[in-house]
């Protein structure tokens, strides 16, 4: 699906993680999001490479990245954490500054590395996603039966744990094809993902990380306000045209309360933007990047 990639795994203290990385020129990160992993890129990365020294990893917790246990402040899963590891890995891979586009959860942890390590990111994009801040106070009925899985996998563990494992696969297919059906993700990612996520340690993790955001992640985001942080570099923020971003918030003004600048818009596509609009993506990116 990488073709041309190196595959590493990258051992970055209290984790090792899944690293494929490949092409030539500026360096960019890509992170993926939630249920799924770096294959999310495979569509895209190749073709970046053609531009890019392209890194496209799994998060702790997912792929074939280390799964810790969670902790009792859920802090092993904070982006906070998450962030640094991926620092960590460009910083092993020679690159001390560096672009980076994520996806869902890999756009948090993005965010919160362009706030917590604003000397190493260049640019940041962020794929069908408003701040995490945002989406909470602005809960709706509407926005609640479309991410339930948000109030779900933030119960006290082990009940959802315990619910996913009876049927993974069930889960899965449920939760991706409501938003895209499963053809985009046919003939090889959906193997990929499924295998993925079948490991119970994997399902944990993924728990953590959504604890984590209803908790420390939002203590740490209101300590941004109050301290008069904001996002400097320049932020790209993307959505799907047929997606809950696009219906329920307005994107760019929730981005513009927590970044400087900011530019963006929708694309024909629902919420997995790098698997069923990767060509008016790639243009987005090229161009995005690409500048000075």
């Amino acid at each position: 699906m990488f073709p041309g990639f190196r595959e590493d795994s990258i051992d970055v203290g209290e984790v090792a993680i899944r690293t494929v990385s490949g092409g030539s020129g500026p360096p960019l990160l890509l992170l993926h999001g939630y249920p799924q992993t770096h294959v999310i890129w495979r569509k895209v990365a190749p073709r970046l490479a053609e531009r890019f020294t392209v890194v496209a990893t799994d998060l702790r917790g997912y792929g074939d990245s280390s799964k810790p246990p969670g902790a009792a402040d859920h802090s092993t899963y904070s982006k906070r954490r998450m962030a640094l590891d991926q620092v960590e890995v460009m910083r092993a891979l020679g690159h001390e500054r560096f672009a980076v586009c994520g996806h869902d959860r890999g756009g948090r942890v993005a965010h919160r590395m362009a706030v917590d390590h604003p000397e190493r990111i260049t640019k940041l994009a962020v794929l069908d996603i408003a701040p995490t801040k945002a989406m909470y106070e602005q809960t709706t009925m509407a926005f609640a039966c479309a991410y339930y899985h948000w109030f779900f996998l933030i119960q006290p563990p082990p009940m959802p744990e315990t619910l996913i494992a009876g049927n993974p696969e069930a889960y899965l297919r449920h939760h991706m094809a409501r938003h895209a059906g499963l053809a985009p993700f046919m003939p090889d990612g959906w193997p990929a993902y499924l295998r993925a996520f079948s490991d119970p340690a994997a399902v944990h993790a993924s728990c953590e990380d959504y604890r984590a955001a209803a908790s420390i992640d939002l203590e740490h985001d209101a300590a941004d306000i109050a301290g008069g942080r904001k996002l400097t570099c320049p932020l790209l923020a993307l959505w799907g045209a047929h997606g809950v971003v696009e219906r329920l918030f307005k994107a760019l003004d929730e981005w513009r309360k927590v970044a400087t600048d900011v530019r963006g818009r929708a694309l024909p596509c629902g919420h997995y933007i790098p698997e069923e609009a990767p060509d008016a993506l790639l243009d987005e990116l090229a161009a995005f990047f690409g500048k000075d």
